[in-house]
């Protein structure tokens, strides 16, 4: 099947087949099935099989899957044996956060700039960084190359900041602000990050919830 062709609701799910392999094999498990997986995962035996099958054979009939190879190749397919050069834009309270307390080496990232306008947040520590003008950004891409950046900036400032991060070679971006990537530049990768909306959803299931207990 070509790569284009898989759906984005199966892309989305690999990175929870991942993680729960891996607490699968921290609790010493070696082989598990795809019924097994289901029954632990909520999902049907046969949407784990055919997500599986999007990207090749891994298991064996009458075995099910060995979780660790299993694991290993979901990996590989997520690119979390790379290390994708990125860069933060945005060394704000949010941009601090994400500096400090994401793996990004676990995730196929390797975090190397951080950039900020703020001259009071210019030159002080963010992470393992010390954040950098946005005055040095061209000249830090052009000599480190980056493929990836953060943006944690604020939504008027995100347009053109993306048009400078696209002509510095980027390539990916995961977006904390609301400025739509995926509508003026159709050619980048775009992970798009609302907290907001994921906490209104929360709110409608709560509501849902209690009103679903009234009747």
């Amino acid at each position: 099947m070509s790569k284009n062709s898989i759906s984005n609701s199966v892309i989305r799910r690999l990175p929870r087949y991942y993680r729960f392999l891996g607490e699968l094999e921290n609790n010493g498990y070696v082989r598990i099935s795809s019924r097994e997986l289901s029954e632990k995962m909520g999902l049907t035996a046969s949407q784990i099989r055919q997500d599986f099958n999007c990207f090749g054979e891994f298991g064996q009939q009458g075995y099910g899957y060995n979780v660790s190879d299993l694991r290993l190749e979901i990996g590989k397919i997520l690119g979390l044996d790379k290390q994708t050069p990125m860069i933060l834009l945005g060394a704000g309270n949010l941009g601090k956060a994400i500096a400090a307390h994401i793996d990004f080496h676990s995730k196929g990232f390797d975090l190397i700039g951080a950039f900020d306008i703020n001259e009071e947040l210019i030159g002080k520590e963010i992470g393992e960084l010390k954040v950098r003008s946005v005055d040095e950004l061209s000249s830090f891409c052009a000599e480190n190359n980056p493929v990836a950046a953060i943006l944690c900036v604020p939504m008027q400032a995100a347009e053109k900041l993306a048009n400078t991060l696209i002509s510095c070679g980027i390539k990916a971006f995961w977006n904390f602000t609301h400025y739509d990537l995926k509508v003026a530049h159709k050619g980048v990768a775009v992970e798009n990050v609302h907290l907001g909306d994921s906490l209104t959803t929360l709110s409608y299931c709560l509501n849902n919830i209690e009103g679903a207990e009234k009747k």
